[in-house]
């Protein structure tokens, strides 16, 4: 897995990962004064104020935290102007220190899936020049299209130094439509999960854990410990905590014995503090920043003491 999830994860004691999603009106109105006059080009307007936000949560979250995962659909909606505040924010985090996770769920026939992994993880090389697009060390990718269209970014992340996490176990309300159908006696999540075990298996850092890890969703508790009993290998990317509903005590399964092996997601929770209660009537819109870092030192706080009993 990149540069080791597992070591920043110790150094900071937090296996935190913050979603970088930017709902654009939930962004304070104080960081949409800063940009007002270029309100001309809209795309431009909303993509700088984007950044600028990023920026700042980036400079709250960075001392309590070891990554981040920006969802390229929330850049993608403003154009080229939010593509580029997507690549700006990778490199900004990365930057600070933090390892970065482009969910972009990327996918397809194998020649399409290496352009993929080479624009995401990967190099491109252009006449005598190599660069990296956007550089993330880690994406989400689904498995629907079978083994060969992941192989290219199998290949491309361990070439890299790079991972990448399959979407197994969604969070979302209806991903047991096709996810829970029954192949034989097993569901099909908990086949796509014995591949991914087989994707990785040949792919194992130092710390014990595979270049290619998991999407498991915390919404599902219950199916939790027979992934974690599938993979033990995978470090699992639990989205659904905070906003979704999932608590620390819903997650409690996806960790190994060893306190290692998942890093779990909170997006709005995190990044709107201010919008929530008990922060909503302590601080306000002006004083966004001070729910941002309560909001994530308290999840820091709930996890650790989930973890330690």
């Amino acid at each position: 897995m990149p540069t080791s999830l597992s070591q920043p994860s110790v150094k900071k004691n937090s296996c935190v990962v913050v979603g970088l999603d930017p709902h654009f009106k939930l962004i304070p109105e104080t960081i949409k004064q800063k940009f007002s006059g270029s309100q001309k080009q809209v795309l431009e307007y909303a993509s700088r104020v984007i950044l600028e936000f990023n920026i700042q949560v980036i400079d709250l979250i960075a001392p309590h935290v070891s990554m981040v995962k920006p969802q390229i659909a929330f850049y993608e909606l403003y154009g080229w102007w939010g593509i580029w505040a997507y690549t700006e924010t990778i490199q900004y985090a990365k930057r600070r220190g933090l390892i970065v996770i482009g969910d972009v769920k990327r996918s397809d026939v194998p020649s399409t899936a290496e352009a993929y992994a080479d624009a995401h993880i990967g190099k491109v090389s252009i006449n005598h020049g190599v660069e990296a697009p956007f550089d993330a060390d880690a994406i989400t990718v689904n498995p629907y299209l079978g083994t060969d269209s992941l192989l290219p970014f199998i290949r491309t992340a361990q070439k890299y130094k790079k991972g990448i996490f399959v979407l197994v176990k969604t969070s979302n309300p209806d991903s047991g439509e096709f996810q829970d159908i029954l192949c034989g006696e097993k569901k099909l999540h908990e086949i796509i999960a014995e591949k991914t075990h087989v994707w990785g298996k040949d792919f194992i850092g130092k710390q014990g854990y595979s270049a290619v890890g998991a999407v498991v969703g915390a919404t599902f508790s219950h199916e939790i410990s027979i992934l974690r009993k599938i993979m033990p290998t995978a470090y699992f990317l639990v989205p659904g905590y905070g906003a979704q509903g999932a608590t620390a005590k819903d997650i409690k399964y996806c960790f190994n014995p060893d306190g290692l092996g998942a890093i779990i997601n909170a997006s709005r929770s995190i990044l709107y503090a201010y919008t929530v209660s008990p922060w909503t009537d302590k601080y306000g819109t002006s004083s966004w920043k001070n729910a941002t870092e309560e909001a994530i030192v308290k999840m820091n706080k709930e996890i650790r003491n989930m973890l330690e009993q």
